[in-house]
């Protein structure tokens, strides 16, 4: 992501649970990725001057960089590199989906200390809140990925209760205006809003954003150009950005 405080996690008490609804969120990012064609790479997304390519290279790289922390490697800077996409850049992230989540299940405990050095390069976090850190941005990522491509987003009621109030934590001050920051300044919800217009709201979000360029078709002509791997050519406009979302 990475967050802009140190403290932005709500505590979770059942830690077995948490670890559960990160590994939804993560299974519900994947399957959006999954619907993305190579045509795709180039459209726009809710994170401002982010392509879709852009997104999915950051979505990627935290991937490696939380996986890493979970195995107590989280200092080495290498994984954390934000890398310019691959040939198969869907089955790049699917793979890295697996990994992290794999990578949680081995943690010990709520208190195992995390290294984030994108969150503080001094400072460990706790299993718990690092695991928080990364399930509300794959609830804000997937739905950035639905909106990119049109397609419907609809966690379930259980992980939307728990990320609220994580959401919520994300301290909501100057700090969002900063070059680099995670989140752009809070929204008003509106007073009818569901729970994940809360989230997104909360995180800077207008749940009323669309895809200037319309929902994704689905004749079977797209179905036919959603074939990966590409060229290595076919790529060379797409590079990592500096953190826009």
């Amino acid at each position: 992501m990475p967050m802009n405080t140190a403290d932005a996690s709500a505590p979770h008490t059942d830690f077995a649970g948490l670890r559960r609804l990160h590994a939804q969120a993560v299974r519900d990012s994947v399957t959006l990725v999954r619907r993305v064609a190579p045509g795709d790479l180039s459209r726009p997304t809710p994170c401002a001057a982010w392509g879709l390519a852009d997104l999915l290279a950051h979505m990627t790289a935290q991937h490696h960089g939380f996986a890493a922390a979970a195995r107590g490697e989280g200092r080495e800077s290498a994984h954390w590199v934000v890398r310019p996409l691959g040939t198969d850049p869907v089955g790049e992230y699917t793979a890295a989906a697996g990994n992290v989540i794999a990578a949680f299940a081995t943690v010990e405990g709520p208190h195992q200390a995390f290294a984030l050095p994108e969150f503080s390069a001094t400072r460990p976090f706790r299993a718990a809140r690092a695991i928080g850190f990364h399930l509300i941005d794959y609830v804000a990522h997937s739905w950035d990925v639905a909106r990119t491509l049109g397609l419907a987003y609809t966690p379930a009621p259980e992980l939307l209760r728990a990320a609220l109030p994580i959401a919520r934590a994300v301290p909501d001050d100057d700090s969002r205006l900063a070059p680099g920051s995670a989140f752009r300044p809070g929204l008003t919800a509106g007073e009818d809003a569901d729970t994940l217009e809360q989230i997104l709201t909360a995180l800077g979000r207008s749940p009323q954003w669309r895809s200037p360029e319309g929902a994704v078709s689905h004749d079977a002509s797209r179905e036919a150009s959603r074939r990966w791997p590409v060229s290595s050519a076919a790529l060379t406009s797409f590079g990592p950005r500096p953190i826009d979302c």
